[in-house]
């Protein structure tokens, strides 16, 4: 995961000095995650980049800060997450491609008087059940 430096058995205080610290050493080109279950963690996920809460057992003003909750307490999951998060953002990006590739395809034709409304109804509507189907995808991983 790239992990540089880990900070343990800080005091709530500790923590936010310490995130205040490294937010601010750091040179634009990293992400600061912090992950923590507790209370006296909600300031410091509000805080840093990327919060991580540990859902299973962790508080409500941890989960509420956080950017990511993890139902249970394995922090291997985070990779985990990581990687569905990419996948998803990669389907995303195909489904706009091809959203605004067809759309323009129509409108080039519409342009030429090849195409009418009702070719731009059936393109458009075809295009949002691709996107649909193609985002349904994401459900069916076997393994990441």
């Amino acid at each position: 995961m790239g992990i540089d430096e880990v900070y343990s058995e800080l005091l709530p205080a500790d923590k936010v000095e310490k995130v205040e610290e490294l937010l601010k050493n750091n040179s634009g080109n990293g992400k600061l995650a912090f992950a923590g279950d507790g209370i006296n963690d909600a300031p410091v996920l509000r805080r840093a980049d990327i919060g991580i809460a540990m859902g299973a057992m962790g508080s409500d003003a941890a989960i509420e800060a956080a950017d990511v909750v993890l139902m249970d307490d394995d922090p291997m999951k985070i990779a985990k997450a990581i990687r569905i998060s990419r996948k998803c953002l990669r389907i995303v990006y195909q489904n706009i491609v091809f959203a605004i590739g067809v759309k323009l395809i129509c409108l080039l034709l519409g342009a030429f008087g090849i195409a009418n409304m009702w070719l731009a109804i059936f393109a458009d509507v075809g295009v949002m059940i691709i996107a649909v189907l193609n985002a349904i995808r994401a459900l069916f991983v076997k393994k990441l």
